[in-house]
């Protein structure tokens, strides 16, 4: 995740495409998508499933004695995480996925064995040991209900090399982080980690009580201060440093075809504002963290409604972390903000401007935004004669999203279409007089998400 993240920022500093092509010729690719049916059907925005592998054996036997790293590698994952990038790329979804996870593995043939097996229970880190990446991703689908778009995969050496190619990774604790398993031992306070001690904070889970649900915490704080490292330490705007580090990333990388140079180019150019901030972070919300499995032993269980819940904001791209609403210009001239039965974050809009009024549309959709309704950023001219009143157009499926809509544009006249999709539509007429705030009734928070600057050091 480290390393897939950060290359997709690495570009954004205007280096130009000559300084990067080439660079994915080291990465090994894979084919997880091969002979795959009955798939998702896919959402808004980019899924990424990255995968962390134990990869102890390809590290020094001085490095393993070090950051106690002994013992046999188990060909398994050790830590799978789901990345959700928004379509219109300001926002990344960071899901972790705990690796002792119960599901039912897809029908399969076991690549070490060549034997066939039906479905059955297991824990999710079994998927990659029976079937690799493509078993892993099919897995991944079924739990989640969410289309995978690409897979990248880092083990324990290209993880150490992307921190300490960025010059290491600032963390703070409050409280004493010591692991005897792993050789951590971090005092209260903030500390530099290099690659190695990175890799003892992020695999430690007999800190406390919290086993691998605190370790993902480490793991997703650990990402944002990355994130933070990248976008703010000048390896941006330094070509050579660029290179090296960019170099040095992706030489130890497993990924799919489709993520090649091009694709880390557009998605970065995109990414050009991206901050902590732009970052969210949650872990999936489990119902018992010692379901007990026969032959297995015990797993973790997701609260299926919870989780649910969760995935389906991942495919409708919405945000999974409470989001500070900018107030429009206009919204601010309300005298108190008007309370719908759908938030604004669950509701996608594409405006079209139906005046002749030159830069209306982008300002409605400014606005729009601007009291958390999630627009398109990218407003149109509306076909046809001059309207004379704001129309909302919407599938029937989405009708209490269009009144939420609606409330938002005083006087606004609602349109059913039927086959419209999740995406409403705002023409907007001579009859536009602003935006008003609209809130929804705050629910009872299925799942805790946190964004990457609540994390990170002060």
């Amino acid at each position: 995740m480290a390393t897939a993240l950060s290359v997709t920022v690495l570009a954004a500093g205007g280096i130009g495409h000559a300084l990067v092509t080439g660079l994915d010729t080291g990465l090994t690719r894979v084919d997880p998508f091969k002979d795959m049916k009955n798939r998702p059907q896919a959402g808004h925005g980019m899924n990424v499933l990255v995968v962390g592998t134990d990869g102890r054996d390809r590290i020094s036997a001085e490095e393993r004695a070090k950051y106690r790293l002994g013992g046999a590698p188990c060909n398994c994952t050790d830590t799978v995480m789901l990345v959700h990038v928004s379509q219109d790329r300001d926002r990344a979804s960071v899901v972790s996925l705990p690796r002792d996870s119960y599901t039912e593995m897809p029908e399969h043939t076991d690549l070490t064995t060549g034997e066939k097996h039906h479905a059955h229970p297991v824990k999710l880190n079994a998927a990659y040991a029976e079937g690799g990446p493509a078993l892993t991703v099919r897995t991944v689908e079924s739990m989640t209900g969410v289309k995978i778009d690409h897979y990248l995969e880092v083990d324990f050496t290209s993880f150490m090399r992307t921190v300490d190619a960025v010059g290491g990774v600032r963390i703070c604790t409050t409280k004493q982080l010591k692991d005897a398993y792993t050789g951590l031992d971090l005092a209260p306070g903030t500390h530099e980690l290099d690659g190695g001690r990175a890799l003892q904070y992020v695999r430690s889970r007999h800190i406390d009580g919290a086993a691998d649900i605190g370790r993902m915490q480490r793991q997703q704080k650990f990402l944002a201060a990355l994130v933070e490292r990248v976008t703010s330490g000048g390896v941006l705007f330094n070509p050579v440093r660029f290179r090296a580090v960019a170099t040095s990333m992706l030489s130890s990388v497993r990924a799919d075809e489709g993520f090649g140079t091009d694709q880390m180019l557009s998605l970065s150019k995109a990414m050009r504002d991206f901050t902590p901030a732009s970052s969210e972070f949650v872990s999936v919300p489990v119902g018992d963290m010692g379901f007990p499995v026969k032959g297995i032993g015990s797993t973790v269980k997701w609260d299926a409604a919870r989780a649910q819940q969760l995935f389906q904001a991942l495919r409708e791209d919405r945000p999974i972390a409470p989001r500070k609403a900018a107030a429009s210009a206009a919204s601010a001239k309300a005298p108190k903000d008007v309370v719908v039965d759908v938030a604004p974050d669950a509701v996608r809009v594409q405006v079209y401007n139906g005046t002749r009024t030159d830069g209306l549309g982008r300002k409605v959709d400014d606005a729009l935004r601007g009291t958390g309704f999630v627009t398109t950023r990218t407003p149109r001219t509306a076909e046809g004669a001059v309207r004379a009143r704001t129309v909302v157009e919407y599938d029937p499926r989405w009708d209490r999203s269009a009144k939420s809509l609606a409330a938002a544009l005083p006087g606004a006249e609602l349109k059913a279409v039927a086959g419209r999709g999740g995406t409403l539509r705002v023409i907007v007429g001579a009859d536009y007089k602003g935006v008003r705030a609209v809130r929804a009734e705050e629910p009872e928070k299925p799942f805790e998400a946190v964004t990457g600057d609540q994390v990170v050091c002060p």
